[in-house]
């Protein structure tokens, strides 16, 4: 076992660098230094830590699994740096939030901007993040508040209900399906279907809803993210079965959506470490949230 009794800073700046240029002549004039220096230090990290962190593969070099998670957990350490040497500014009060694209995306930043502009005492760091990474970032103490649709209790964190909805079809606006006021599970039959990839666990919930009705509809493609399996709907591929919170609030004017008669329903949270009393500024971005999202037709306050 090689013990660990030193760091080397020089070293984590070339693995970082390495890992976002891909090259070691880039990562050299990311860093201004030469090639040869950049492969010094990631030798020496290797030896030093007893890790491969890249394999040649071509003219790049990609990172093994040992350097994205040591990636990782540099993070905070430069993170710490950044807030040292930022710009004054940084000294304001500062949230740091984490969530998934879904939320992140076209929804979380509106209100981030309009938060800001009415605190502007306030520095707010977003963080666009998969799902199984908000429980492990709040509990890492890196964020001070998440915002997920994944009910993923663990020690360490508290979830607080946000929003509540059930789930509903997205389509094209000139889908067949859309001059319908609701979609049951027979309609589906046969039908271009549009799936959440199985790392979800709604898609196994959705294919018992389907084989319970003996329903067999044609999936045509995959998506990772709601937000994706919309898109892919919306250009006319077929249909897709999704939360509709919070999509529904920017994509219900090119995108038709109705209610999915199932027991599929969804819950969104927020997301803050459970010891310790909830810091003033975390409040207030929740209360702002609350208060600030608009009303639609799928969801509602949980």
């Amino acid at each position: 076992m090689v013990t660990k009794t030193w760091h080397s800073l020089p070293e984590y700046q070339a693995l970082r660098a390495l890992m976002e240029s891909g090259t070691t002549s880039k990562a050299a004039i990311r860093l201004g230094l030469s090639q040869s220096a950049i492969s010094r230090s990631i030798a020496s990290l290797e030896a030093r830590t007893g890790r491969i962190l890249f394999e040649r593969d071509g003219g790049r070099l990609r990172p093994t699994n040992e350097a994205a998670l040591m990636n990782r957990r540099l993070d905070p350490l430069f993170e710490a740096l950044d807030r040292i040497d930022g710009p004054p500014e940084m000294a304001k009060e500062t949230l740091r939030i984490i969530a998934p694209p879904t939320y992140a995306h076209r929804f979380l930043v509106h209100h981030v901007a309009t938060f800001l502009r009415a605190n502007p005492h306030f520095f707010v760091s977003l963080e666009v993040a998969p799902s199984e990474d908000v429980i492990r970032g709040i509990l890492d103490g890196r964020f001070d508040l998440g915002v997920t649709g994944v009910e993923l209790s663990r020690d360490g964190v508290k979830l607080t209900p946000y929003r509540r909805s059930s789930a509903v079809c997205a389509m094209a606006t000139d889908h067949p399906l859309a001059l319908q006021d609701m979609i049951h599970p027979k309609d589906l039959d046969g039908q271009p279907l549009i799936a959440l990839t199985h790392r979800h666990a709604r898609r196994a919930q959705l294919e018992k809803v389907l084989h319970g009705s003996r329903v067999t509809p044609r999936v045509v493609a995959e998506a990772s993210t709601s937000v994706a399996a919309v898109d892919l709907a919306k250009e006319g591929l077929g249909i897709t079965i999704v939360n509709p919170f919070p999509i529904v609030q920017y994509r219900s004017d090119d995108v038709a959506f109705r209610p999915f008669v199932s027991q599929i329903d969804y819950r969104s949270y927020f997301v803050t470490p459970d010891q310790g009393p909830t810091t003033s500024i975390v409040r207030a971005f929740m209360r702002h949230l609350r208060l600030h999202t608009v009303k639609d037709t799928f969801s509602e306050k949980a």
